[in-house]
């Protein structure tokens, strides 16, 4: 093993053992939990998302338990895995051996990957099989092989079945091509189209489940690509948002990649760039009429750092700029171990009036309090309004009896024991969730409001309500309440 890839085996082992580290000692997320629920009933698709996560989680709490550590299991190991692609194609890209070290430094030293490269969300797998596509089209363009079709197909298909964004990386691979001339050129063969039946296949198994289901996940995510209104504020919010993410060294030098890329047919950079494309066109036109998630561009990430370290590898830097640009990753860097640290530390305390980690700190004891009020109360079952303090909750393991959600009953599809109804329940949720009119359109029965807190006991805290009820007007499990209760959730 030579000394550069012995340093790439080094940093990426020391990265994962860090993120694993981190993985076993940060609270779940609302949105983990919630994936989490999912990985008990595997199926081929769910209410938000493909499955592949489902997947993921049940499989890592298999090897290592119920817990943080299992469920984020292999999301933290496909970053590393993501690391090394990424180190791989930029290497064979740039003909340069040392920009492969580089690629993965700079790769983790962006916030989106260094700080989130331990969450086991939808996009941990998308962005592993969208890099791994990449790859494999990499080997293409550098050693034309029916293998690397193949295995483009494979990934590509599991990519779909991830997230949804990745469809967009089918049209990014045809725009390669048509810019290419030995993309032009395999479009003559029949490999090209094989690797597309092989993704189609793939994915089809989630548009099976969609059709079997009222197309609930395809409703759900396309639902909101039309646009309701004109708000180009959103697009502001996206470019300051991802610079910060991407730190700015890399989004100067990609910007400097950008400008070089399409100045001779066949630039290397060409591929990172043209099947990030309408990816990227499409989050542009969403940030025209509403907000982009900062976790959305994530598959974009790798073909950002690679044009980046392309171009800082063929510009002629002097010592002074490249000593910025150390400063400026390791800074990045140090955020990123910052937040993992602050996070792992769950008895630290806040910063001043602010606390950056409530909403994933406190849910054990919050869930026991929960339960004690329950038995105090003979409350045979508890509700709540959001997805998340659901998931919360049923994750804590504190509760003895059902909780189930109160709206959105589409999101679970699964055969369980239904709660009795017919006993009070204890509905709990955010105080500016819960409104006693509201609630009373829904139930017969309505106590008066227990106020609850979640958090430090000496900093900043989440201000829940608690209301005994009874009598619900409606079929809770099938229908959910038939009020605005919905409509006190963010979107």
């Amino acid at each position: 093993m030579t000394p550069r890839r012995l340093s790439l085996v080094l940093l990426i082992a020391a990265v994962t053992f860090g993120r694993l580290l981190a993985a076993h000692l940060i609270p779940l997320t609302e949105d983990e939990a919630y994936y989490r629920l999912w990985a008990q009933h595997l199926h081929l698709g769910y209410y938000d998302h493909p499955p592949m996560i489902a997947w993921w989680i049940a499989a890592g709490t298999q090897l290592l338990g119920d817990h943080a550590i299992g469920i984020r299991l292999l999301p933290v190991l496909a970053a590393g895995l993501a690391t090394w692609l990424v180190a791989d194609i930029t290497q064979t890209l740039s003909y340069e051996p040392r920009t492969g070290f580089r690629a993965a430094l700079w790769y983790n030293a962006t916030l989106t990957i260094g700080a989130g490269g331990i969450l086991a969300t939808p996009d941990a797998a998308a962005v592993l099989f969208w890099v791994a596509t990449l790859w494999s089209l990499t080997k293409i363009w550098s050693r034309p092989s029916p293998q690397w079709w193949v295995l483009a197909g494979f990934t590509a298909g599991l990519a779909c079945i991830s997230k949804y964004s990745s469809l967009f990386l089918g049209p990014g691979v045809f725009l390669w091509m048509c810019l290419t001339p030995q993309g032009r050129k395999s479009l003559a063969s029949p490999w090209p189209w094989i690797a597309v039946v092989i993704a189609a296949a793939i994915f089809s198994t989630n548009i099976f489940w969609n059709a079997q289901n009222d197309w609930l996940t395809f409703a759900k995510q396309f639902g909101r690509v039309s646009p309701h209104q004109f708000a180009p504020k959103h697009l502001g919010d996206l470019f300051v948002s991802q610079f910060f993410l991407l730190g700015p060294v890399v989004a100067i030098y990609f910007a400097k990649g950008l400008g070089r890329a399409w100045r001779r047919e066949g630039n290397a950079t060409l591929l990172p760039l043209a099947t990030s494309l309408p990816f990227a066109a499409y989050l542009l036109l969403h940030g025209l009429h509403d907000r982009v998630q900062a976790h959305w561009p994530a598959p974009l990430v790798a073909g950002i750092v690679i044009v980046a370290v392309i171009a800082a590898e063929r510009s002629k830097n002097q010592p002074a700029t490249r000593s910025l640009r150390a400063v400026g990753i390791a800074t990045w860097i140090a955020i990123s171990v910052s937040a993992l640290a602050y996070a792992s530390l769950a008895p630290m305390q806040a910063l001043g009036r602010v606390d950056l980690i409530l909403p994933i700190r406190g849910w054990v004891p919050f869930a026991k309090a929960v339960e004690t009020l329950r038995i105090q109360h003979h409350a045979a079952w508890v509700g709540t309004v959001s997805y998340g303090a659901m998931a919360q909750l049923s994750a804590a393991d504190a509760t003895q009896v059902p909780i189930i959600q109160v709206i959105e009953r589409a999101r679970y599809r699964d055969p369980v024991a239904p709660p009795d109804l017919t006993q009070p329940g204890l509905l709990v949720d955010l105080s500016r969730r819960l409104h006693r009119q509201d609630l009373e359109q829904c139930f017969a029965q309505v106590g008066p409001a227990i106020v609850m807190y979640r958090g430090l006991s000496d900093g900043p805290k989440a201000t829940y309500a608690a209301y005994l009820v009874s009598g619900p007007k409606s079929n809770l499990i099938a229908q959910g309440c038939p009020n605005e209760l919905g409509k006190k959730l963010p979107r």
